[in-house]
């Protein structure tokens, strides 16, 4: 194999790398399920439930939604950890910011890039800490947002 060979492999193995770090669409889950669901974030343990029809999908989803998240304490800081699936309101953006709202006062956030802009349904994982500006027993409206302000999916969650 020459040089140049060498270096397109090696540049192809880092965006595979690169990209696969990134928040990643589903593409499993069917248009009438991403309907259902449209311009919400939903909060999990884990990936989407699937149900063998759409029916059971969207049932399984409801179920697995949280509204509230357990921390866990480290060196006298509250962690959170969870999963999220944004049903989106609206595609075209490749970057976008989750917020934590107080009422109406901005409390956090956490900038997602590496989107697929012509993806309606993004999933991923967020870690968040007190010392981003988070606080144990609030409870947050969580706001998925375009560079340009356009909210394109919305949640509540409490932090315990």
């Amino acid at each position: 194999m020459s040089i140049r060979n060498l270096m397109s492999v090696a540049v192809l193995t880092t965006a595979i790398v690169v990209s696969g770090s990134a928040t990643v669409a589903t593409a499993d889950i069917s248009k009438a399920v991403i309907g259902a669901f449209r311009g919400q974030l939903i909060i999990s343990k884990g990936d989407l439930p699937e149900g063998k029809n759409d029916k059971e999908t969207i049932a399984k989803i409801k179920a697995a939604k949280l509204t509230t998240i357990n921390g866990e304490a480290r060196d006298d800081v509250q962690y959170w950890h969870f999963t999220y699936a944004a049903f989106l309101s609206k595609t075209g953006a490749s970057k976008l910011k989750l917020e934590f709202y107080n009422g109406k006062q901005l409390s956090a956030d956490k900038t997602l890039d590496g989107i697929d802009p012509k993806s309606s349904l993004l999933t991923g994982e967020i870690s968040i800490n007190e010392d981003e500006g988070l606080a144990k027993g609030k409870t947050y409206t969580i706001k998925l947002v375009t560079e340009k302000n356009a909210v394109v999916a919305t949640a509540q969650l409490t932090m315990k």
